[in-house]
């Protein structure tokens, strides 16, 4: 598998409320690429939609959500740095940004004592100013490693579905990182116009003691947020009949636009499906190949049957 276009958007700096580098990255993508995929899609963005983007294939009955956005830091008073999301906070991380004045490339120092964060620079960065980490892709025989896999990796799986997508819409949301939101919304537009009432969350999780690498993507039975138990059955046994590997999780923390869907007034199923990482929140998350290849598979089946 090629992982030009994942390491393509890894590189480029969208911290929750700033997607639109990854808004516009998107698009020219679908543009260029669109008269090679099975079903052309309606393409719905603009103001109506912030800087999210919905690709809508036929007759759509499912949607898959997949947040463009990534976790960062914004710049305070005199280089202090708050956090966008939930980064690890460990000096000497690597962080790279642009003010007025010019591109940033900094360190970030931690005070063990009172966990405030300090940006190392020459000069005071502009407050307001979002900062992401350094772009550091790495690709082995069996690993990609990364900043943003999470979740860069699930727009990936998401645009090599629209390649042999037929029915379904596919939706690029923002904010996730940091609370959410938009999947709420975007859940309303689909079920008043498209009568949609089933989604498949595209996002990364963690390597834990009984989610693994190289043993295919993850269905997770529950985490800060619980889906409805015979939607996740039906998937389940979809991917059994297919014999497509995938493991289980039970977390009792984290969450995805699941948890947006789950809480928005329209009666939605949601299930989170994704690939599983090591060293989440930092600049080397890694994953394995098998496992995102895992992934695109298990979206291509469900897609279809579901």
């Amino acid at each position: 598998m090629n992982f030009s276009l994942l390491q393509k958007m890894c590189a480029i700096h969208a911290p929750s409320g700033n997607e639109s580098a990854m808004t516009r990255f998107i698009l020219e993508y679908v543009e260029a690429n669109k008269k090679n995929w099975k079903t052309l899609p309606q393409i719905l963005h603009g103001e109506d939609f912030q800087d999210c983007i919905l690709l809508v294939f036929g007759t759509p009955r499912t949607a898959v959500f997949a947040h463009i956005d990534n976790i960062g830091f914004t710049a305070r008073y005199n280089n202090e740095l708050v956090k966008v999301g939930g980064p690890r906070l460990v000096s000497g991380y690597r962080l790279t940004g642009t003010d007025s004045i010019g591109k940033i490339e900094c360190q970030i120092e931690v005070d063990e004592e009172d966990k405030t964060i300090k940006a190392i620079y020459e000069r005071e960065i502009e407050p307001g100013t979002d900062l992401s980490f350094a772009f550091d892709f790495r690709e082995d025989e069996n690993y990609v490693q990364s900043c943003y896999l999470d979740n860069r990796l699930g727009v990936f799986a998401a645009l090599n579905l629209a390649e042999t997508l037929e029915h379904g819409v596919i939706v690029f949301s923002c904010w996730e990182e940091h609370g959410g939101g938009t999947a709420g919304y975007l859940a309303g537009y689909l079920y008043n116009k498209f009568k949609i009432r089933q989604a498949l969350i595209s996002d990364i999780t963690w390597i834990t003691e009984r989610v693994v690498h190289g043993k295919g993507a993850v269905v997770s039975m529950r985490d800060s947020g619980i889906p409805r138990r015979t939607y996740v059955n039906r998937i389940r046994k979809i991917l059994d009949d297919a014999k497509i590997p995938y493991q289980v999780e039970v977390e009792s923390s984290g969450g995805s636009d699941g948890n947006d869907i789950q809480k928005s007034p329209f009666p939605i199923d949601w299930c989170f499906i994704g690939a599983a990482e090591d060293f989440v929140h930092t600049p080397d998350e890694k994953v394995h190949k098998a496992d995102i290849q895992s992934m695109i598979q298990i979206y291509q089946s469900l897609m279809k049957s579901l």
